[in-house]
């Protein structure tokens, strides 16, 4: 356990560092550039605008580590406080500060963000200006100078030291074996910490003396990731190996190495082969003298040509370093994946992981989501698709319609079972283990996948992606609840009288499973005359598909849609259970047995998905005492 921990908190660090340069690469290629350009080494020598250089690298680029640090821990006020202090540091020390700004930028964002917390609510009414903009100029300062008097001076020493041990390095002939930190660092995302924080400081300085720097290679080289994805086009199995080419160009030209990670954690013995493949790069470069004379951002082979001194031998010593990585890389994985027992690689949830090890979305994987289409233009409507098309997607398109119409779009939102989605379906959003069934029915649609049906965070992402017009004057939304379903029901058949009663309402029940809560629910609906006594085993056989927990404490246990036929009449069964029950790892308090016929009962549904959406009801309906309690709550609209 203690390792996981320890596991977790490196990956997050690494996350927070790799976030800080990120989204200023396009500052690191523009720095690059103009150095190629116009230094007098430069593909046009300019003297003139090559003194854009060193400012940029002194200046610009740690300025903007510092803000994004800062926006990172206390958003525009840790930005700019996070910017003052990074001055500091900057002026404090003789090398370009990317390590220093990325301590002292969010430790400014942590200043502010603490002084915030401590007068929120003490600041008298027209005082709050004054009191933010002079808080910041006066902390900003402050750590400014701290920054210039401490870290500054503390992080040029520790450069110092790290330059020489480089150069012991060299000297012995043992830099390759940094590979074996720098190539798993990388599936960690302490990259960016490690070759803007480390490297690239070090490489300035030493192309100042020598005009070039192997350093900058060190992480940056594409040969290690592209032998792997190679020997995925040649070896690998299934949509792994479909995705590998594409893959492939993107990390070797696009230079974003994040794009193979996903293919190692599939095979972790794969590391040995980047870790093999970046020594014998390393050991190459050495071997022929090869180096850039400024970073190579991003790592594409095509940047690290761009900064590559203009002479023949470092080409053929760079290229060389490159082949002969991705050569040992591309045969050490061929080994690894012939020798393996493993079978069909699931590339998606390979992807998956790697965004759990990095904390958010991954700018590179709608590349394994197995074709994912474009979010569609002019949407008429969204289709909310489960195992049978009356449970959870009833809930689901409950709640999403509800917010279509409060965003004022003109789009209907129904409910229906995966196997009767139309072909023309422009959006259908899924449970997320039911998503490649619905993404193999109706592949040119896009899809949405949810974990929560009751409060997952992708219906506001769905909403804002559609780029809807806020136009009061839209007509409401026709809420059809299923193709198939009668132009007019029956007010009789769907009277919530008939489809909830008090009897088969149960409080303070205890359950050793969920199975055991499954056969009660659906006990109690053949009992009440709504099943058949076929339509128990077809709930059970329906949570074993996929879980009928919706999340906030809820599960809707139902028939499977070939059940459908053993339904008599809709109805439904609520059962409290305050101590839960666990179904698949989650605490169920509240549990809905469902049985629908011909859409009677999505009325009193959608009522219910609205109510156990927000957790004040929840918290209500599970310490509620008597039936007439739980039935007022659930009738609230």
């Amino acid at each position: 356990m203690a390792q996981s921990n320890l596991k977790v908190a490196v990956q997050k660090f690494g996350n927070f560092l790799s976030s800080m340069v990120m989204p200023n690469i396009s500052a690191f290629i523009a720095w690059g550039l103009i150095t190629a350009l116009f230094i007098p080494t430069g593909f046009f020598p300019n003297e003139s605008l090559a003194k854009m250089v060193d400012p940029m690298v002194k200046y610009l680029l740690p300025l903007l580590i510092g803000y994004t640090g800062g926006k990172l821990v206390h958003d525009q006020r840790g930005a700019v406080v996070g910017a003052i202090a990074t001055m500091g540091v900057i002026a404090g020390a003789e090398i370009p500060m990317f390590l220093g700004a990325m301590v002292i930028g969010p430790l400014g964002g942590y200043v502010i963000k603490k002084f915030d917390q401590m007068i929120e609510g003490r600041v008298r009414a027209g005082f709050e200006m004054l009191v933010n903009n002079f808080s910041a100029g006066i902390l900003g300062a402050i750590v400014a100078i701290l920054a210039f008097l401490g870290v500054g001076p503390a992080v040029d020493v520790f450069t110092g030291w790290l330059v020489a041990g480089v150069d012991w390095l060299i000297g012995t002939g043992l830099l390759p074996l940094t590979s074996i930190l720098i190539e798993p660092a990388k599936v960690l995302f302490l990259n960016n910490a490690i070759n803007h924080g480390v490297l690239s400081p070090i490489g300035v300085e030493q192309v100042k003396e020598t005009g070039q720097s192997i350093l900058f290679l060190l992480e940056a080289n594409p040969g290690p990731g592209i032998g792997v994805l190679l020997a995925y086009m040649f070896f690998g199995k299934g949509n792994a190996k479909k995705s590998a080419p594409g893959a492939g160009i993107i990390h070797f030209f696009g230079g974003i190495h994040e794009i193979y990670f996903p293919y190692i954690l599939m095979r972790p013995m794969l590391i040995i082969a980047v870790i093999l493949g970046g020594m014998s790069g390393v050991f190459t470069l050495v071997l022929l003298g090869g180096g850039l004379f400024a970073p190579s951002s991003p790592g594409s082979i095509i940047a690290i040509t761009a900064v590559t001194p203009h002479h023949a031998s470092a080409y053929i010593a760079n290229f060389a370093g490159v082949l002969v990585a991705a050569a040992v890389s591309f045969i050490v994985s061929a080994f690894i994946m012939k020798t393996g027992k493993q079978g069909e690689e699931d590339i998606e949830e390979a992807a998956k992981k790697m965004q759990e090890m990095k904390g958010k979305k991954s700018s590179v994987s709608n590349v394994f989501e197995g074709g994912q289409a474009t979010m569609p233009d002019n949407v008429s409507k969204i289709y909310f698709a489960c195992d049978a098309g009356m449970g959870s997607s009833a809930m689901g398109a409950s709640l999403l319609r509800k917010k279509v119409k409060e965003a004022g779009m003109d789009i209907a939102v129904t409910n229906t079972a995966i196997s009767n989605l139309p072909s023309d379906a422009e959006i259908v959003i899924t449970q997320e283990e039911l998503t490649p069934r619905a993404r193999q029915k109706v592949p040119n649609a896009f899809h949405v996948s949810v974990d929560n049906f009751l409060s997952s965070p992708e219906y506001d992402k769905l909403i804002s992606a559609l780029q809807f017009p806020a136009n009061s004057e839209l007509h409401e939304i026709v809420e059809d609840a299923e193709e198939n379903v009668p132009d007019i029901v029956d007010e009789e058949m769907a009277h919530d009288d008939d489809l909830l009663r008090p009897e088969n309402i149960f409080l303070n029940k205890e359950f050793a499973d969920k199975e055991e809560a499954i056969r009660f629910a659906g006990r109690v609906l053949v009992d009440a005359g709504y099943v058949e006594e076929s339509y128990i085993e077809a709930m059970i056989e329906r949570d074993n598909i996929t879980s009928t927990y919706m999340g906030n404490d809820v599960a809707i246990p139902h028939g499977t849609e070939e059940a459908k036929k053993a339904v008599i009449k809709s109805g439904f069964t609520v059962i409290q259970v305050p101590n839960g029950v666990d179904f698949d790892g989650q605490k169920v308090r509240l549990i809905f047995g469902i049985a629908g016929k011909d859409g009677t009962h999505l009325e009193i549904l959608s009522g219910i998905a609205v109510t156990c959406s927000d957790m004040d009801n929840i918290e209500k309906l599970a310490a509620a005492e008597s039936v007439q309690t739980i039935m007022d709550i659930i009738g609230k609209k």
